[in-house]
Order: C-alpha cells, then structure tokens, then sequence
C-alpha cells in the first residue's frame, strides 16, 4: 500500500512540473540556458511584440519578422529581461516607452533595421544596460546628449549608418568616458569600453573638427573598432583618413560683390555677382521684389574649398527689374546678406520684337499665367506695369475656337487674376492682355485646351498622352477636364468676328469673372509647339473621315 501511494505522489509530482512549464509562442522555440529561459522567434510572420510574455524569459531573439515598432510598455511584464536581440527586423520607430520595466537588461541589438532615429532618454529605463549595438541602421543624428543615461555601457556600436557630423562632446561628456579617462583616487579601475563608427558617410568640415581630434586622441581603456574613419564629403577630402585630415574653425559667411551699384540701358543683359567665404561652405539665395514674377537664371560654383560665386543672370533687362537685389548667405553658423542696387535705363531704340521674354512697350511690362484650375474653369493672373504718359490701362481679351465674339475687360495695371467659367471640352482658348486697345504682342498670351472629358475613358487617356507630349505640364479640372497651359504668341493678330477658326456652329464664349488680387498659388507655364492648332485640326478630319 505505501509502494502505491509513493507511486501515485510521483505522478503528481511530475504532472504538477509540466503544467508549471509555459506553452511558447506557435513558430517559436523556448529552451533552458545557463542563465535562464530563452525565447526565440526567427524567421515568423510576427508583426508585433506578443502582448503579456511570462516574467520567466531571461533572453528573448525576435530576427527576420516584419516586426515594425517597439510600442510603449512593449515588455512592460518582463522586468528579469536580460538579453534582447532584435536584430535583422523592420524595426523603424521606438516609442519613449518601449522599455519600461527593463531595469535588468544587459544587452540590447537592434542590427540590421530600419531607425532613423533612437529615443536617447528611454534609456533612463535600463541602467545597467551594457552593450548596445545598432549597426545597420539608418540614424543620422547623433544629439548632444545623446549618451547621458548609459553610464554603464562597455559596447557601442553605431557603424553603417548615415552619420555625417557629430559633435566632440556627445563623447567627452559622455559619463562612461569620463568614469574610464578620470578614475578616483581608490576607484576600481573599470573595463574597456569598445566603441565602432565606421562606414558612415562622414562629412569633413569644420563642424567635424572635435570628432577628429577625439579620434586622434583616443587611447586605452577606450577601443575603436576601426580605427580608420573615413571622409566621404566634402570632395576636396574625400577618402582622406581622419588622421590625415586637418580643419579648420567655422566662420559665418563674409560676402563680397565687384560692384554694388550696376546701371545698364533697357534692353541689355546683365549678371550680378555675390561671393561668399564661410566654413562649413555657405548656400547662396537671391531675393528681389518681382521674384514671383521674374526668375533669372542663378549660376553658383565653388572657388575654393571654403567660398563659392552666385551669379544672378538677368537678360534683356526691362525697366520694371530695376531694385535692390539680396545676396543672402548662410550656413549651420549664421547668415550675410549684401545688397546689389540696380537702375534700368529706358531704352532709346525699339525693341526686338522677337525677344523671347516679356515685351518693351516704352516703360510697359506685362506678365500673363495660368495659375490653377476652378470648380469649372481656370484662373488667370498676371502682372502689369505701365508708366506711358498715354495710357495706363490694360485689355483682356478671352476668345476660343468655338465663339464668334470676344470678351474683352479693361482693367488697370498692378497683379490681378481672372476667372474663366464654364469652359467646354476639347476646346482651345487663348486669353491675351495688352496696353489700351493695342493689338497683342508676342509674350502676351496664353493658350490652353480642354480634355474632351464627355468622351469615353480611352480617348480621353490618348488625348491626355498627347497633351502631355506636347506641352509637359498638365492641369486636371474637377470634373475630369485636361487642361494645359501654354505661354505662347497670339496665333489671333486680327481680334474680330473672324478672330479664330472654329469648328462647331454653335458660338459660345466662356463666362469669366474678375477676382480681386490673390497671391497665395503660383505655376510655371510651357512651351508649347507652334503648329498644335494644326495638328488638332488635322487629326480631327481624320476622325471624320473615319
């Protein structure tokens, strides 16, 4: 009787041990190591850290899953974590949070993932967190303080990421280093500290200067994985070693300029001129008052490693571009600006006519776009100056090929936009401004067609194809019209009855309204092929002969 009831306690016993043994996670291994239970997941579909794991693991390795963020409280039920392996994931963002509760952990890797950026202070959470390894990543910055909570680090591994410029003190202030570079009298002396950042796309100005002197001076106990960091910018240094690299202080930019009073006679071209010297090298953006209507060409090159030359090209200057011109220079370290005063003379001979910019009428300029699309149109803007003892009004003429009468509207000089309604499809307008009654001249107009959207899909897809072609930039009113826009001559030198050819008996012109001034939207316009009414013509008797 007593072998029996022996026999049945033993049972009980061996029942009672493997209920206590958790169930793993399905895909995943779970095993008894020396230093405790381990979970290991590779290669699961796992998108996310399993809610509530036992306190029990010791060591959890999570590897190639579509794992994507750490949550905050991720492992908030896991406070005995020691080892945590993440590496070869799709990690992309930790929350603050993520590592609550982790007071024990040791080692952290996140090899291999996708982060841009760590949150430095949620290591507040891990104090006695020791190697950390985030090779393979993406991080492009590198704070200040960065290392403030991980005292206790012995390995740091930030190699193959996108590091350009750290500063010296992330490093020097950094309490670890400065428990291995000053022990207290007594104190014991503390282990190595390992520490990788090669294969980074280091940038070799001025802002690097302390990281390579720290380089340089770097000595036992601290250990450089590699100690051959190289410079890949700027191209003066780079494949320079940063023990032979030597750089300078930084420097705000100084700008200078060979003339700062230009004056010229309408008609000509002319190019201002602004150097900057600075350390790092400087960005130069110019700024005048018509620099929404009037883009010049700018020409910046390098002179020397630390100064550059923007030229500001301006051709056939016109009265209106006379002003001040900003030449702005800036850096990481602060920003110059330097003044250019130009005076435009009024032109004593005619103009060409065949100028490819915006025409000379006396002192008149004038400036015509398609800004954006309306609920069932388009929107002109433009921008016009007249100072003609004459006349000091403007004319805008709206026609299309579908209307035997214009609309015309007289409206005084300054920016002002125009709305154009109910436009009908596969239809070509052109809208035309110039000074009193005068004809229009070349640069005055634009022309733009509509999509022929009452057609099916893919004839509307062919003729947005062809649009595209011809004239690269494309405009999609809301109702499934097309429309482009096209700084061009005025194919219509006669306005009158028999302004445009049309095609369709019935006569409409498109209602437009005036808008009061709006400079909140702007948008280039193209060049379009001369012979497009041709072609559209064409391709409509084949359709008809079809």
């Amino acid at each position: 009787m007593a072998s029996v009831s022996h026999y049945f306690l033993l049972v009980l016993a061996f029942l009672d041990s493997h209920t206590a043994q958790p169930v793993c996670l399905p895909g995943c291994t779970c095993s008894h190591e020396s230093f405790g239970r381990t979970l290991q997941c590779m290669s699961i579909s796992l998108g996310a850290i399993p809610l509530n794991l036992p306190d029990e693991f010791k060591r959890v390795r999570i590897e190639n899953s579509p794992l994507f963020e750490l949550p905050r409280g991720s492992f908030i039920n896991m406070s005995t974590l020691e080892y945590l392996w993440l590496n070869f994931n799709n990690v992309t963002v930790i929350h603050l949070g993520a590592l609550e509760r982790l007071s024990e952990l040791k080692e952290l890797r996140l090899e291999g993932n996708k982060l841009r950026s760590v949150p430095w202070t949620a290591f507040r959470a891990t104090p006695l967190l020791r190697v950390l390894d985030l090779k393979h990543n993406r991080i492009e910055v590198l704070p200040e303080l960065a290392l403030q909570f991980l005292i206790n680090l012995t390995y740091l591994d930030l190699s193959s990421n996108r590091l350009t410029v750290v500063s010296k003190s992330v490093f020097s202030n950094w309490p670890a280093y400065q428990k291995r570079r000053q022990p207290g009298c007594g104190a014991k002396i503390p282990p190595s500290m390992v520490l990788a950042l090669h294969s980074n796309p280091w940038l070799c100005d001025c802002r690097l200067r302390g990281l390579v002197q720290f380089v340089k001076s770097v000595s036992l106990p601290v250990i450089l994985v590699n100690p051959h960091l190289m410079c890949r910018a700027p191209l003066s240094k780079a494949g320079q070693l940063f023990h032979e690299t030597e750089l300078g202080d930084c420097m705000k930019p100084r700008i200078s300029t060979p003339s700062a009073n230009v004056t010229i006679w309408a008609g000509q071209n002319v190019t201002l001129r602004c150097l900057a010297q600075a350390s790092p090298s400087p960005t130069i953006a110019w700024t005048y008052p018509l620099s929404m209507w009037r883009e010049f060409d700018v020409l910046t090159s390098s002179t020397a490693e630390d100064a550059a030359l923007s030229e500001l090209v301006i051709p056939a200057a016109h009265p209106v571009d006379r002003g001040n011109y900003t030449c702005v220079a800036s850096n990481s370290i602060g920003r110059s600006t330097l003044d250019i005063s130009l005076h435009v003379l009024p032109a004593q001979a005619l103009p060409d006519p065949y100028s490819p910019f915006s025409p000379l009428e006396g002192d008149t300029y004038i400036d015509l776009r398609v800004i954006k699309q309306t609920v069932h149109g388009i929107l002109l803007e433009w921008f016009a100056v007249a100072n003609t003892p004459e006349e000091k009004w403007f004319t805008l003429y709206v026609a299309s090929e579908e209307a035997l009468r214009k609309e015309v509207v007289h409206i005084g000089p300054g920016i002002n936009t125009y709305a154009i309604d109910d436009l009908l499809p596969g239809t070509k307008y052109e809208a035309c401004l110039s000074l009193g009654g005068r004809p229009p001249r070349q640069g005055q107009c634009v022309v733009f067609v509509t999509g022929r959207d009452r057609s099916g899909l893919e004839e509307r897809e062919r003729l947005l194809h062809i649009t595209v072609v011809l004239c690269a930039v494309l405009l999609a009113l809301p109702v499934g019209a097309y429309v482009w826009a096209a700084q061009a001559p005025c194919s219509c030198r006669e306005w009158g009855l028999h302004c445009c050819l049309h095609r369709r008996k019935a006569p409409r012109c498109p209602r437009a309204a005036p808008q009061h001034e709006d400079g909140s939207y702007r948008d280039h316009t193209a060049i379009c092929e001369d012979n497009l009414e041709h072609r559209d013509a064409e391709g409509d008797e084949e359709g008809e002969s079809g």
